[in-house]
């Protein structure tokens, strides 16, 4: 965690909330306790690498369960990831680690033919 962030607080939450729309099963526009939830990472001082991390994490966990089980509804709020968040925290991944979950979530649109909101 970084105590002295420095990006402008509306800065980064449109940041976030760009993200998090990008991701995919995602909804299409973020809401108001979305926005809450950005802001509140920004007041713990949560870097951008760290929360781009746990989106991917999630993404690729998601992605890639088994096309043998039931599927998940969809992500309807930035809450979700607030454990895979402090989850990333406790891990302190580095950027080799963000380069690959980029990777293998557009490896797992593909698979998964979902690619409208796989970057």
């Amino acid at each position: 965690m970084n105590k002295h962030y420095q990006q402008d607080p509306n800065d980064y939450v449109a940041d976030i909330l760009r993200l998090y729309l990008e991701l995919p099963e995602t909804p299409r526009k973020a809401n108001a306790n979305d926005k809450i939830t950005a802001a509140g990472l920004y007041q713990r001082g949560i870097q951008m690498i760290t929360v781009e991390s746990a989106f991917l994490l999630a993404s690729v966990r998601r992605l890639g369960r088994s096309p043998d089980l039931p599927p998940l509804s969809p992500i309807r709020s930035l809450a979700y990831f607030l454990p895979v968040i402090q989850e990333i925290l406790e891990k302190q991944v580095n950027d080799d680690y963000l380069k690959y979950l980029r990777l293998k979530v557009r490896s797992l649109c593909g698979r998964n033919k979902i690619a409208a909101k796989c970057g």
